[in-house]
């Protein structure tokens, strides 16, 4: 935990972040969505619900609040069926390019959802929209580190 630490320091510290939520709200959203955050999501929202990197207008990396997260097909098709991607899929971050980033909640790797380009053209193909990290801090520490550009590109 102490990198997460270290990227929220950062975060809250340079960047535009939102209030963070209570650990009462993590536990209702979990229950509503029916899958829990991973350790790095959870440390994240109790410190900021959400933020803005760079720039708080047209910023290249929008983290959403709790209260925004949906399937990513939603984000992209506006239609949640099996046709328009993985159920599994849920949009975190919103990147400048009007695509998505995604976390796999059907797919918990030691304690954590895999990051993964919500490619828009490609959304829901899984050899389109690769994974770009193994976990929460891996992204949002080369989103920190990018300079406001798409760092897996």
């Amino acid at each position: 935990m102490k990198k997460m630490a270290r990227l929220l320091e950062e975060l809250l510290r340079h960047h535009h972040p939102e209030p963070p939520v209570t650990l009462e709200e993590v536990e209702a959203f979990e229950r509503r969505m029916g899958w829990g955050l991973d350790p790095d999501l959870r440390s994240f929202y109790l410190h900021c619900n959400g933020a803005r990197l760079f720039r708080y207008v047209d910023t290249p990396y929008r983290f959403l609040p709790l209260s925004e997260i949906v399937r990513g097909r939603m984000t992209i098709y506006g239609l949640d069926d099996d046709e328009h991607g993985p159920a599994s899929w849920y949009d975190i971050c919103h990147v400048h390019d009007g695509n998505c980033i995604v976390i796999d909640v059907a797919d918990l790797r030691e304690g954590y959802y895999p990051i993964i380009d919500g490619f828009h053209e490609a959304y829901g193909d899984p050899v389109e929209c690769k994974q770009i990290a193994n976990r929460f801090s891996d992204f949002l520490e080369g989103a920190l580190a990018s300079q406001g550009r798409q760092f897996w590109l």
